[in-house]
């Protein structure tokens, strides 16, 4: 692909590649190229622009970047050739397993409002974390919450996303409406079927680590402001990294 078919390629994919937000770079600039793809802006065997024009467009690092790549690369979306002609090629995804449990797991997300469910975990968590932080928490129930991210931190892969579970759980009890607590355990549920539908990402996970922890510093702080931006934002990462899979 020579310089002016280059530039061809990128005006095309304006519509869906914009700068990302700070917070949630990597989870972001992951969504808008797994659009790129799905939506066969690159068609199968083309290239992808080059690092620089993709780094440029989204405002990010080329070290991000290549790390995004190295995801699609992993689930087979992507190849990577080297050499004059070399670069990031689009490929056909490779089919899934048949199998009962994954049938029944697409069944489940089939029926799932995405938005929906996206839009009113953000709206519960968020108001959560707030309501934590404002009214404060006794010395046990910041050991609790304590414990729960201690959890997260030490957990596996295999048990991450348990861990993960129930620290938001938590956050959800402590806030002090039942009622608001009991509604978190059934969208919880929802997202975990939609998360299960998408890989386990290392860098994702430690961004997610940073925020759990800036947000549990927030809410025994008693910053309802900074708790209530710090779970939106991480919100945010997870809704569009199910966008870019699921979508």
């Amino acid at each position: 692909m020579d310089e002016l078919q280059e530039a061809a390629a990128v005006d095309r994919l304006a519509p869906v590649l914009r700068p990302v937000r700070a917070g949630n770079g990597f989870e972001e600039a992951l969504a808008q190229i797994l659009q790129v793809v799905r939506l066969g802006l690159v068609p199968y065997g083309e290239r992808l622009p080059a690092e620089r024009e993709l780094a440029e467009r989204l405002g990010v690092s080329r070290v991000t970047l290549r790390e995004v790549l190295k995801v699609l690369q992993d689930q087979g979306l992507v190849e990577s050739r080297r050499g004059r002609y070399g670069g990031t090629f689009v490929r056909r995804p490779p089919e899934a397993p048949a199998g009962g449990a994954v049938d029944e797991l697409r069944r489940r997300i089939g029926r799932v409002d995405v938005e929906d469910t996206l839009r009113f975990r953000e709206v519960l968590e968020v108001g959560a974390a707030g309501l934590c932080a404002a009214h404060g928490l006794d010395g046990e129930q910041a050991g609790r919450l304590r414990s729960a991210l201690g959890a997260t931190q030490d957990a596996t892969l295999a048990e991450y996303r348990r861990m993960d579970t129930l620290l938001h759980l938590t956050l959800a009890e402590l806030c002090g409406s039942p009622s608001l607590a009991a509604q978190y355990a059934a969208v919880r549920a929802t997202v975990n079927d939609l998360l299960d539908g998408i890989p386990l990402l290392v860098r994702n996970l430690e961004h997610s680590q940073q925020q759990h922890s800036a947000l549990v510093e927030a809410v025994l702080e008693g910053d309802a402001d900074g708790a209530r931006e710090v779970m939106r934002e991480h919100c945010a990462g997870t809704a569009a990294l199910l966008r870019g899979f699921l979508s």
